[in-house]
């Protein structure tokens, strides 16, 4: 059976219990956020006051499994070996990442400020990028926060998470951040996008693919590769999944047949090229139509004089790599074009989006735990639902419940015992 995962960057939420829920076990664990304090009355004028902006100190010491080749010490982070570098990228800079702490806010924000107190040489670099997950327990992509430019998000949101990621020229020094201070409010305006509840289908794109191999080398998000290995690379930060978990996956259908991946290193050719976003949405390369990455640009037309953002010369049109065990079990045996569904782009239709809590979760063929593993959840992910049925009842650590979810995109159901909600029969999904 999964193991619980432990979160360093938060308490988990209380999983789907079978009948009434006990209130000692849901104390504290909610994952909507208190309700807002009543607006003051408003001045003479009528002009009602703005919630003020809620700030932070994020905690810097805390490195761990979410970390990748950074160190803190003398007080600041910093890049521990300036050798290691993104295996799918295929550089000599130094690397390194830090996931930092989730951070609760007591109301619903949608754009987040940093401020560094960093120290950063020549030819080396810090980049700051933001995201937050919703009361539902969904998480946004990762956005990026510059001086005088607030990262915006897509939704509202009450849990915010910050990550660094530094560079250094080989050889060079590294940069080092001293603190790192975070202020989120409401930008305001209209989220960017609905509510997962009210979305259309994941995006889908035929994109050309490579064979990532390299086993042996790290990933983006400190994964070491494993022959036969399960896991994707996508050109941009955006969607990268903290290591061992499948929070940002994709769908490949390949000539034989669909694998669900998760999102576990940054290239082939870019860094900033989430080209599944509308064009307007882009970090980079926005007058590109959605689902043409830029290297296919470069390389079919001569866009960007036929370069990469690195001003390498584009030798493939490929916008995703694949992991061996991927490349292989979807039916390549050469370099070729795929079908990509971005499954973190969606969570409405007819499925409604939830995070599971645990690892090695198993995904069963029927609702029972002899029916045959179709899938396993290597981490906390984010799911869809496309109805549930009752079926085997399931015990565990401390948990039972009869309910099973179906999940199209693995083909299989999970027990509503591994689904991150407090409910035992998930709230808005039919009856399979």
């Amino acid at each position: 059976m999964p193991t619980p995962s432990p979160r360093r960057r938060g308490p988990r939420t209380t999983r789907a219990l079978s009948g009434t829920v006990c209130l000692l076990a849901l104390a504290g664990t909610a994952l909507a956020s208190a309700p807002a304090a009543p607006a003051a009355p408003a001045p003479a004028t009528g002009a009602a006051e703005p919630p003020a902006p809620v700030s932070w100190r994020a905690d810097l010491s805390r490195t761990g499994a979410d970390d990748v080749n950074v160190r803190y010490d003398a007080g600041a982070l910093r890049v521990h070996d300036g050798s290691v570098s993104p295996a799918s990228l295929g550089r000599d800079r130094g690397y390194a990442s830090a996931v930092l702490e989730t951070h609760h806010v007591d109301r619903p924000v949608n754009r987040v400020a940093v401020d560094l107190d960093a120290s950063v040489p020549d030819a080396a670099s810090v980049e700051t990028d933001v995201r937050g997950r919703t009361a539902g327990g969904t998480w946004t992509e990762w956005r990026r926060a510059a001086p005088g430019a607030p990262a915006e998000l897509p939704r509202d949101v009450v849990d915010v998470q910050a990550r660094l990621t530094l560079w250094n020229a080989a050889g060079g020094p590294t940069a080092t951040v001293r603190a790192v201070t975070l202020t989120a409010d409401d930008a305001g305006t209209a989220p960017a996008e609905p509510a997962p509840s009210t979305r259309a289908s994941a995006f889908s794109a035929r994109v050309y693919a490579t064979r990532e191999g390299l086993v042996g080398h790290t990933t983006a998000n400190g994964h070491v590769i494993q022959t036969n290995d399960h896991f994707v690379a996508l050109p941009s930060r955006r969607a990268l999944s903290p290591n061992g978990s499948a929070q940002y996956s994709v769908q490949v259908c390949g000539p034989v047949r669909c694998e669900t991946a998760p999102v576990w290193d940054v290239g082939p050719w870019n860094t900033h090229d989430d080209h599944w976003n509308p064009s307007a949405q882009r970090e980079q390369w926005k007058d590109l139509p959605q689902g043409r990455p830029q290297a296919q640009a470069a390389y079919e037309d001569g866009y960007n004089g036929g370069r990469d953002e690195f001003n390498r010369q584009v030798a493939n049109p490929a916008g995703i790599d694949l992991a061996d065990g991927t490349f292989y079990n979807v039916g390549l045996d050469d370099n070729g074009w795929v079908t990509v569904t971005y499954l973190w782009t969606e969570g409405g239709g007819d499925t409604t989006s939830f995070s599971t809590w645990g690892t090695d979760v198993s995904v069963r063929q029927q609702a029972t735990t002899a029916s045959t593993r179709v899938a396993s959840l290597p981490g906390p992910t984010t799911v869809r639902v496309r109805c549930q049925v009752h079926g085997q009842l399931v015990d565990y650590d401390g948990y039972s419940n009869d309910a099973w979810s179906y999940l199209p995109d693995y083909g299989g159901y999970v027990s509503n015992v591994f689904l991150d909600v407090a409910d035992a029969w998930l709230p808005d999904v039919p009856t399979c």
